[in-house]
């Protein structure tokens, strides 16, 4: 594993491009059996997350069921080899493109899509009140057919039917107010899918860049592909076998084991996993931004930090360190900046106006990766326009020419839904790439990182007003445009996009591509419509005030409660944003020249990007572990060592994830349920 992954020269990068025509073949039964998979979880996770309050089946872009189930999935096959011998019934490429499958509709299940969807719809209404004047102020500006005009249909979706919890799940079906429902699921299911489809499209022009030009690493993937290759070497059990492996399993089952039983029975000693490292340092003075610092033990994410490269993983904590320590430092040269500075923003974790270098951070990270892609991109408008022939169309999921029309036409179709319900024309352009742009950085964060559990800290929006102030919006175009970026472009936590790639990665050299870009395209369209359904089910059955949704809620209102701010009084945010955003964009500007020019350069440029994500308040301390352990590993051991500890790290991931769904069965037979992993 190298410190920095440098770009591959052109003849390397067509020479490795060019050798996807012997691929894999996907046969059929891969495709229903991850579809079949994927659409369950869509219609057990609402259940099992709100209803039972068990442990999230879907979380992050590594999420526990579709990888609990691959692992059970992958020592069946193995088992029914043995019995069958000579029929290879599925292959390790296979399962790993079921896998893919049912990660790509576990985050539209819940906090992708699901989570939010329908408190976003009924919030103005539900949440009314004579003291907020939302009825005076934004119930005038509300897109007549984005909600539905049932006060009935809003009371029973939060109070629930009545007789619903006596009532079977098709009965409830049935007595939805579907005449109320219809027209806004119709009008945001359009928008949705358009969304996707530009998704699909550009991970299909854009893959060949990280995937062959710059070689990136997937951290993420890396533990799904040493599966596969020992199961498709007939070398599984000998891989469960390995020492390392068994005693990196041993340590999360042996923590997990332990503190489960004593969640469920206090008597028994619990090993602590959270450590509230705070009170050892002062409230003022330069430490005092680490005054309320923790320290989260999480075996898997240690194992993923250690896999990620330690240039990476490096600068993930080492900036997450610096971040927190500027506040201190603000606070002893005298510039006590305070929190109102900040205005009205929509960022998810945002709370100080330092936090707003993040914006300027995104912008000019975006600009870096087009420039790294300037080449890509020239053949691709070539490809397009006719002026080139494409290689090996067949390896990609769509041929260059539809995907970029695709994403062209795609993307105009979302900027005149954008203009349709208000947002002005010019605006519309701006609001709909801000959206994008931020998601294609975050898919990179996620991707060449290996974060697992990412967060934004500010909202695309939030970019926007930063350079053009709330009244370039419009008030109606202010309401759109945030309960859009609500709706798909600020929870990045279980983003599509990053999914997408991933699934671009492991489809890779197959020869199967356009049945695998139908799988997707129906079981995408499939799990929006049965995650809806499920949603809609259960708040009828047993009603939002019921379910365990106080996040989705309070974050929805503060939407709405903003919104509201900004079109009463529609300021524009102070001098210290803009400074801070330009702080932040010159910042980054010297990491990426530093980072591109110089090869010893130790940073990485997304380190800084996740120095205040609330994902990384909770990851520091494995990425630092995972850090210390890959550097001391390479230094003293080499690439030797490293092989063999690789396996003591992928047993760590293992295991958690083992114990986290083990729990998770064990929790739906219990009045709660233990939590292995972040929630």
């Amino acid at each position: 594993m190298t410190e920095k992954q440098q770009p591959a020269t052109h003849e390397e990068s067509l020479t490795a491009y060019g050798e996807q025509k012997s691929g894999h073949k996907i046969r059929l039964r891969a495709i229903l059996l991850g579809s079949f998979f994927a659409l369950a979880i869509c219609l057990i996770t609402p259940f099992n997350n709100a209803y039972r309050q068990a442990t999230p089946l879907a979380g992050g872009h590594f999420p526990l069921a579709p990888f609990y189930i691959l692992v059970w999935l992958m020592i069946l096959t193995a088992f029914l080899r043995m019995i069958f011998k000579g029929r290879n019934l599925i292959t390790g490429k296979e399962l790993l493109v079921s896998w893919a499958l049912m990660v790509l509709l576990s985050g539209i299940a819940w906090t992708g899509l699901a989570r939010t969807f329908f408190i976003n719809l009924t919030a103005p209404f539900h949440f009314a009140t004579l003291e907020n004047r939302w009825s005076d102020v934004l119930h005038p500006l509300l897109p007549v057919s984005w909600y539905p005009q049932s006060k009935e249909a809003v009371i029973s979706l939060y109070n629930g039917l009545t007789g619903g919890r006596q009532l079977g799940w098709f009965d409830i079906l049935k007595q939805i107010h579907w005449d109320a429902w219809l027209p806004p699921l119709l009008t945001w299911t359009i928008f949705i899918l358009l969304c996707y489809f530009v998704m699909v499209c550009t991970v299909s022009l854009l893959s060949k860049q990280p995937l062959y030009n710059e070689r990136m690493n997937f951290p993420l993937l890396r533990v799904p592909f040493v599966l596969e290759e020992a199961l498709d070497q007939t070398g599984l059990g000998r891989f469960f076998a390995n020492r390392f492996l068994i005693a990196g399993l041993m340590v999360p089952v042996c923590l997990h084991l332990l503190n489960g039983l004593g969640f469920y029975n206090p008597s028994i000693p619990q090993i602590p996993t959270l450590i509230l490292a705070g009170k050892y340092f002062p409230k003022v003075g330069l430490l005092s931004g680490f005054f309320k610092l923790k320290i989260y033990l999480y075996p898997a994410f240690i194992g993923f930090a250690f896999l990620t490269s330690k240039q990476i993983s490096f600068s993930f904590w080492i900036f997450f360190i610096m971040g927190t320590l500027l506040f201190g430092l603000l606070s002893v040269l005298g510039l006590n900046i305070p929190a109102a500075a900040l205005g009205v923003t929509f960022g998810p974790t945002i709370s100080r106006p330092e936090e707003t270098q993040m914006i300027g951070a995104y912008i000019v990270f975006f600009l870096f990766l087009a420039w790294l892609a300037r080449f890509h991109f020239r053949d691709i408008v070539l490809t397009a326009i006719g002026f080139k022939k494409e290689d090996n169309p067949e390896s990609e999921w769509l041929p260059t020419r539809f995907a970029f029309w695709g994403f062209v036409l795609g993307s105009l179709a979302i900027v005149i839904w954008c203009h349709y319900f208000g947002i002005p024309f010019l605006f519309s352009f701006l609001i709909v790439f801000a959206f994008f742009m931020f998601t294609l950085v975050a898919m990179r964060v996620i991707c060449q990182g290996g974060i697992a559990y990412f967060t934004l800290t500010a909202a695309p929006m939030d970019g926007l007003m930063a350079f053009f102030g709330p009244k370039f919006f419009t008030s109606i175009g202010i309401l759109v445009a945030a309960v859009i970026q609500k709706v798909l472009f600020v929870d990045l936590r279980e983003s599509l996009m990053p999914s997408l790639l991933h699934a671009r990665k492991i489809t890779d050299k197959t020869s199967s591509n356009r049945l695998i870009f139908s799988a997707i395209t129906i079981t995408l369209i499939a799990g929006v419509l049965i995650s809806f359904l499920a949603m809609l089910a259960l708040s009828y059955k047993f009603g939002i005030r019921e379910l365990e949704l106080d996040w989705a809620s309070r974050t929805t209102v503060a939407v709405y409660d903003n919104v509201y701010s900004l079109v009463e009084s529609p300021i524009k945010p102070g001098d210290w944003v803009l400074i801070f955003t330009i702080t932040g964009a010159v910042v980054m500007l010297v990491l990426v020249i530093c980072y591109h020019r110089f090869y010893w350069w130790p940073i990485h440029p997304i380190g800084y990007l996740t120095a205040y994500s609330s994902a990384m308040r909770i990851l520091w301390f494995s990425f630092f572990i995972g850090w210390a352990c890959n550097a001391l590993c390479m230094r003293y051991g080499g690439v030797r060592l490293f092989k063999q500890l690789r396996n003591f790290f992928i047993g760590l991931i293992i295991g958690d994830f083992f114990m986290a769904g083990t729990w998770a069965i064990v929790g739906l037979f219990k009045y709660s349920s233990y939590l292995a992993l972040p929630n």
